[in-house]
């Protein structure tokens, strides 16, 4: 019973963070939009605070790849939290160990990986824009994505393990 309650509540939560991110990821587009089509001060609050706007001063380029990865990067998180999503709509106690759950397990390690490898790229572009002069306040995050692509991948293998010992149960009884 008290299982089940966690569950969805952490249901819940995910449904949460997916909607902001999808919010967020909107807000980008837009502010990307207007800064670049309709009123170049857009950039100064990009979102929730993020001033683009010396980017966009020093190199219209240099902002549409700085704002590209931001958005890339915040669509990406989103469709991850889409897979946990889907994880707990497929997630059954009663038969944790199936195709399906390691499946969607394993994409997700490899959703989270590429999201670590696309910030590692996002950091490097966005240190080679900070040794000509321009300060950017942008944490991409790729060192914590790589860390939990690891562990998510880890605990796909237990669950690859898992399937293989329940169906081997399953053949012998």
């Amino acid at each position: 019973m008290k299982t089940n309650v966690i569950m969805k509540v952490m249901n819940i939560i995910f449904w949460i963070v997916f909607i902001g991110l999808c919010i967020k990821t909107g807000a980008l587009l837009v502010s990307f939009f207007v800064t670049l089509f309709i009123n170049s001060n857009g950039a100064e609050d990009t979102y929730m605070g993020l001033d683009l706007l010396d980017v966009y001063n020093f190199n219209v380029e240099y902002y549409i790849g700085i704002a590209s990865f931001l958005i890339a990067l915040t669509a990406m998180k989103a469709y991850l939290a889409y897979l946990v999503i889907k994880l707990f709509m497929k997630f059954d106690l009663n038969y944790p160990f199936n195709e399906k759950t390691a499946s969607l397990i394993t994409q997700m390690s490899h959703y989270a990986l590429s999201i670590g490898v696309v910030a590692i790229i996002a950091e490097n572009y966005g240190n080679r824009i900070m040794r000509q002069g321009i300060t950017l306040q942008i944490d991409w995050g790729a060192e914590q994505f790589l860390f939990f692509a690891g562990i998510i991948y880890i605990i796909a293998l237990v669950f690859k393990k898992g399937v293989e010992i329940q169906n081997e149960n399953e053949l012998t009884i």
